[in-house]
């Protein structure tokens, strides 16, 4: 009987006999560190001819390789004590991180559009930890969060890449910083570690439902055609790897095999950015307007002081808040401390409902109606319900129940009535009854 010892293909650990089990074992993501095999599956993938044959295997590949950047991500539990971060509190109605390579200008953006003085000198990695500022802008406190530079690897950890993109993910908007006397990867290589780390820039969600079930298998049902290679065999294969084995899945549009994995994940962070372009003042006017003409883009100069009110119309713009004014009865409405509601925010809507629960969430169990004035009603004023959808600077006026309402809603529907002076429940029936024979006598 043939005995295998460590140094055999069929050990454990080492994985030693012919190049061949090497070759595969490397290939499967198998033996090293985490950072080894996401290096071994991101090997793997580029290698792998993209079609239709292929498709199964890559989908398998790729949801390996995003639970490995998970568990990368996830702090370590076996000692260490805690990680040192920059985490700081949020404070404002929005937040605005700043993100780009060491030494293009963010803490001269950060001075000029604040006034924090945050330190800047000609030399690279000069900010080492989150300095916060706030704009105050149409009646709104937005906070922006200067973070320190990042390199390529930093979805890895390399210079606390993963603090800064941690802090990344809790901004309702991110700016990216770009220096255009350099190289024209930056944005690349940046939306790279960003989307490493599970940060989406510009993107919807995918419109893909998976709803778990008890039994009868993957049930797969594509409303759109699908043009990139992804069949009922794709999807189980990718449910397989996340322990799924009956869902029904919907799909509404044409997807990929990463919109779906990022679906199945469901932890994934989808932001607008804003790419600036800073130090314009050092390019020729026809570098500058192509750069201007680009989409999601901002020209601006620090130094000079150039376009810096044209970048806050810019941000006010692309963030889409909704100021929505409170009322008292009987008094004027209080136009200086407005609910401040924007799509990254609360349950992400423009809602009656998610105003009340930015006001205050004990608010919705007391809620009746509410009558609002402005540009999203027909007549003003209007009562709505929680369901109404509110746009900028409407004025609102919440209505509670009053005490009796509470006793009914808690109560439910009321079947029947009491004897006048007593608290005897009468049925109603019995008491239709009585009526008629009331009547008939």
């Amino acid at each position: 009987m043939a005995s295998f010892t460590k140094g055999s293909s069929k050990a454990g650990t080492n994985v030693g006999g012919g190049g061949w089990a090497k070759a595969k074992h490397s290939s499967a993501g198998g033996g090293g560190t985490i950072l080894e095999k996401i290096q071994n599956l991101e090997l793997e993938i580029s290698r792998t001819q993209k079609n239709k044959a292929t498709s199964t295997h890559l989908g398998d590949l790729k949801s390996k390789l995003c639970q490995l950047r998970k568990q990368l991500l996830e702090p370590s539990t076996s000692g260490g004590g805690k990680q040192p971060g920059f985490e700081v509190q949020r404070v404002g109605d929005a937040r605005i991180g700043l993100v780009g390579f060491p030494s293009v200008g963010k803490s001269s953006l950060l001075t000029a559009l604040t006034g924090v003085q945050s330190e800047a000198a000609a030399y690279e990695f000069t900010t080492l930890t989150c300095i916060p500022g706030m704009i105050y802008y149409n009646d709104v406190r937005i906070q922006l969060l200067d973070l320190p530079g990042l390199i390529v690897g930093a979805a890895s950890g390399k210079g606390r890449g993963r603090q800064v993109i941690a802090t990344a993910k809790s901004c309702d908007l991110i700016l990216m910083v770009l220096d255009p006397t350099k190289e024209d990867t930056q944005k690349d290589l940046l939306t790279k570690e960003l989307e490493a780390i599970g940060i989406r820039l510009n993107r919807k969600p995918p419109d893909v439902t998976i709803t778990k079930t008890t039994g009868s298998g993957i049930r797969f049902n594509a409303v759109v055609k699908q043009t990139h290679d992804f069949d009922k065999a794709v999807c189980e294969s990718i449910l397989k790897r996340y322990k799924i084995h009956n869902a029904d899945v919907v799909l509404r549009e044409d997807i990929t095999i990463d919109d779906f994995i990022d679906v199945v994940d469901s932890n994934r962070k989808y932001v607008k950015c804003v790419y600036v372009y800073n130090k314009i003042d050092m390019l020729n006017v026809e570098e500058v307007d192509r750069l201007a003409r680009l989409p999601m883009s901002v020209v601006v100069s620090v130094s000079q002081k150039w376009n810096l009110d044209g970048l806050l119309e810019r941000l006010w713009q692309e963030m889409e808040i909704c100021r929505i004014y409170t009322k008292k009865p009987g008094q004027m409405p209080d136009f200086t401390d407005p609910i401040v509601m924007t799509p990254q925010r609360g349950n992400k809507q423009f809602t009656v409902e998610n105003a009340v629960s930015l006001l205050n969430k004990t608010m919705l169990e007391e809620f009746k109606s509410a009558q609002v004035w402005g540009t999203s009603v027909k007549i003003s004023p209007q009562i709505c319900g929680l369901y109404h959808t509110l746009m900028d600077e409407d004025v609102v006026q919440i209505k509670k129940m009053t005490q009796a309402e509470k006793v009914r809603a808690a109560q439910g529907k009321k079947t029947g009535t009491t004897v006048a002076g007593s608290n005897t429940k009468v049925d109603a029936k019995t008491l239709k009854e009585r009526k008629e024979k009331t009547v008939k006598s």
